[in-house]
């Protein structure tokens, strides 16, 4: 029994050795199929006043009366009818009298701003179309991350700005450090009272595990060319010296982010907004970081008593693998950012 016992683990341990390295072959071998077929994917576009319009009449059938009913169907025929009256006589005036456009893009970035890719398609797309009587409304939702990748996201931003379209920036929940650098690019930012934006500031942290290695006699050598390609490492000995570089690193790019920040929005005070500090969307109308107070729900719904609004949105088309791929990656994503929350906070490095 004892020997049966024993043969029983030593499978179990075997087959879980297999199942892992399959695993990681289907994961290597799908991540190389998806980055061949990253080039091929679609843009869809919603209607949004049409949502709103089948949302309000659902609603008024449950709970207007029969006769009442009736009533504002009469009147729902007769201003479709003048609207579509309207649209012809807008079209032999030519496109330059038709109603504004909107066009809503959505934003939920990691550490990596991976939706950068993205967003680039959904940005060009747009510009393709949009005229400047338009508007683009991008609601952003980050943390921040990697200062080169939210440096490539708010330049995506910047391509909207540069073609005179009004850009303007939502943020419900928060958009702090690498969020709030794409969110400072727009030519008007609301918020919701609670959203947290600024986090004007740069962290970094690394590891190291010299002493535990030389503890136990292990050498690491690292050869570089060059005073400073390496300043701090995690295996080998760290110096005063490549500390002080290192340092001296972040202060610029604090520099180059205060600057930005203050390019884009010349109101607002870089002494008192550049500390690290983050606010609450209330405090951050105080120190300048937003124009207005409100939800991005009511300020879109509010552009569709005006304007023809349209959510834009691009997809990769996926297969069975790029979809459980995504699946397993969204849920490393969730739980590295959760990790990164609970320790240091919204950040950009």
């Amino acid at each position: 029994m004892e020997f049966l016992a024993e043969y029983g683990l030593f499978l179990a341990k075997s087959l879980t050795l297999v199942v892992a390295l399959l695993l990681v072959v289907v994961v290597i071998a799908g991540l190389g199929q998806r980055t061949r077929r990253s080039d091929r994917g679609h843009i869809e576009v919603f209607n949004v006043n049409d949502d709103i319009d089948n949302i309000t009449r659902s609603l008024k059938q449950a709970v207007m009366n029969p006769e009442a009913l009736k009533l504002e169907s009469k009147d729902e025929k007769k201003r479709d009818k003048d609207q579509a009256k309207n649209q012809k006589k807008d079209a032999r005036a030519g496109d330059s009298e038709r109603k504004q456009r909107v066009y809503v893009i959505d934003f939920v970035g990691d550490v990596q701003a991976s939706a950068v890719s993205q967003l680039r398609e959904e940005v060009t797309a747009v510009l393709s179309i949009a005229e400047l009587q338009d508007e683009v409304i991008v609601r952003l939702e980050s943390p921040g991350g990697m200062v080169h990748s939210y440096g490539l996201a708010a330049s995506q931003l910047s391509r909207i700005v540069n073609k005179k379209i009004q850009l303007t920036v939502a943020v419900d929940k928060v958009a702090a450090s690498g969020g709030y650098m794409m969110a400072c690019v727009a030519d008007d930012i609301i918020a919701a009272p609670f959203a947290l934006l600024g986090s004007i500031g740069v962290v970094a942290q690394i590891p190291n595990f010299h002493r535990l290695l030389k503890k136990n006699d292990v050498d690491v050598e690292i050869l570089t060319a060059g005073k400073y390609k390496r300043t701090l490492t995690m295996f080998g000995e760290n110096t005063a010296q490549g500390r002080e570089k290192f340092v001296d690193e972040l202060e610029d790019v604090h520099t180059l982010f205060k600057d930005f920040v203050t390019d884009n929005r010349p109101g607002l005070d870089a002494e008192t907004v550049a500390t690290g500090e983050a606010w609450y969307g209330i405090r951050a109308l105080e120190n300048k970081l937003v124009d207005e107070l409100k939800t991005s729900d009511e300020y879109i719904f509010d552009k569709c008593k005006s304007s023809d609004v349209y959510q834009i949105k691009y997809n990769e088309d996926q297969t069975r693998m790029d979809k459980v791929l995504d699946r397993f990656s969204a849920l490393i994503v969730r739980l590295s950012n959760r990790e990164e929350l609970r320790h240091q906070g919204p950040y950009t490095f």
